[in-house]
């Protein structure tokens, strides 16, 4: 799948498993433009879920630096692109801006299905 192609197909995959995609931005063609990198194509799409992002809010709102999760995409050979994401809710927790709680913890776990869900997806297409 080419670059572009895939960047939707994760836009689309996310959405499906209750994610929005508030900011997005290439860093590749950034750099590329500012300093001539010579970037292969990576992508990085910012996506949240409005409830989750809630949630962590209301146990840390040092955590809002972190949002939102950033899903990316890059391009490691024309056709093959590999697709990274980063729980920023359990980034938080090891960061120590976000309690150690069990409600901390489920609301690891249940963004954390979320994400598990949306990462099916792609594995199967």
């Amino acid at each position: 799948m080419d670059h572009e192609a895939a960047v939707e197909h994760v836009r689309e995959t996310f959405a499906d498993a209750g994610f929005g995609v508030p900011v997005e931005f290439s860093p590749a063609e950034l750099l590329n433009e500012k300093v001539d990198a010579n970037r292969d194509p990576y992508y990085v799409l910012g996506a949240c879920n409005p409830a989750m992002a809630d949630r962590a809010l209301d146990m840390s709102m040092e955590l809002g630096g972190l949002m939102p999760c950033n899903v990316v995409v890059w391009e490691e050979e024309p056709g093959v692109q590999q697709v990274y994401h980063l729980s920023i809710m359990r980034a938080g927790r090891l960061l120590g801006i976000a309690p150690d709680s069990g409600e901390w913890a489920a609301l690891c776990a249940d963004t954390g299905e979320m994400v598990d869900e949306a990462f099916a997806t792609l594995d199967s297409a």
